[in-house]
């Protein structure tokens, strides 16, 4: 195992991984840190039940390099990490030491990963974490803290989308009348029906949760279908905001939408899609480049110069512009959006490292 993870940095470029076990709180931890030339690495802590420890790795690994292309595309000083716990994200009893002791872990990395809320983990869990370490984001904004990032991320891929549509609909400018499929209705994905509604978009909506069904119904009016029908459901934008990889070549098959543009993390499995794209003419917006809204969040908190709204708000705006630049040279230079976005990111990592010297 230990070789096949150092194998996995080589091919990801990460600087470091580490796993920390504490049983007498039932903490199993992993941190990936992949790269910190712009920054400290920032990422959230996902708390999740994994089918075994390697799905677990794939999982950090992927999602930590992911962290690194999207602050550097937003323009952040950050790096890219990322945490898991590998526990049930329902578990109450225990919840408090088990998060007080990733505070602790933090502390061992000296700085070199803050972390903030992510899939399962919410703002009391950052709470419990600040008590024992300053390098976490997220926090009550009762305590100075930036709160929950869901809203800001949700606001940017709604950004994001509109400057699809614009290019997908010529001498449309906005969603007024679009069917959007939304894939998860968690904390992102509520926020983004909001928006969706709000524009006069029609939205379907699939979640394993019946609450958050029951929520989105009330609140909104969408339509529902089951959490498989979701791909068959005919629709001019699919938005994934649940998790990763459901954008493969099997739902592709099934998918009748012109753009893809979610909050999730990770939607493709790997580039061989990219020509299944193509052949479907499907406009994908690359996921870390649209759903850094969450991440310019925490990066606000997480300034010791200290972050004010307009400017989390100016930036997560921004995202318009920076979807509109990758789409755009993607249709000039004939290449993939997903491999623009990337280079883009990479650009300014390698200028960094050249001033360096």
């Amino acid at each position: 195992m230990s070789q096949l993870v150092l194998e996995q940095c080589s091919v990801r470029g990460h600087e470091q991984v580490c796993f920390f076990n504490y049983p007498d709180v039932g903490l199993k931890l992993i941190v990936a840190i992949h790269d910190t030339t712009l920054g400290p690495s920032l990422g959230g802590c996902r708390m999740r039940i994994y089918q075994n420890e390697a799905q677990a790795i794939d999982d950090v690994l992927r999602l930590s390099e992911g962290m690194t292309y999207k602050s550097a595309l937003a323009g952040l000083n950050l790096g890219g990490g990322k945490s898991c716990i590998l526990a049930n994200p329902a578990m109450t009893e225990g919840r408090e030491p088990l998060f007080k002791k990733l505070g602790d872990c933090l502390n061992h990395l000296g700085g070199r990963y803050i972390v903030a809320e992510d899939m399962g983990t919410c703002v009391e869990d950052m709470m419990w974490v600040k008590s024992k370490s300053r390098h976490v984001a997220g926090t009550d904004p009762k305590s100075g803290g930036m709160g929950d990032p869901s809203p800001w991320t949700a606001l940017g891929v709604f950004n994001a989308t509109r400057a699809a549509v614009e290019r997908v609909f010529p001498g449309k400018s906005g969603l007024e009348g679009l069917r959007v499929s939304v894939q998860g209705v968690g904390h992102v994905g509520m926020y983004l029906v909001e928006h969706l509604t709000k524009a006069g978009a029609k939205v379907t909506v699939c979640d394993t949760n019946a609450q958050s069904i029951k929520t989105a119904v009330e609140k909104f009016g969408v339509e529902v279908a089951s959490t498989d029908a979701i791909y068959d459901v005919p629709c001019d934008i699919f938005a994934p905001c649940a998790i990763g990889q459901t954008v493969n070549a099997d739902t592709l098959k099934r998918l009748s939408c012109k753009i893809i543009s979610g909050a999730a993390n990770n939607q493709l499995p790997d580039s061989s899609v990219y020509e299944i794209l193509r052949a479907k003419k499907i406009v994908y917006c690359p996921d870390f480049a649209i759903n850094s809204g969450g991440v310019i969040c925490v990066a606000a908190e997480a300034s010791e110069a200290g972050a004010t709204i307009s400017w989390v708000k100016e930036k997560v705006e921004g995202i318009y512009n920076t979807t509109c630049m990758v789409l755009d040279e993607s249709q000039r230079s004939g290449r993939d959006a997903e491999v623009v976005a990337i280079q883009l990111a990479k650009d300014r990592i390698a200028d960094a490292k050249r001033r360096m010297k």
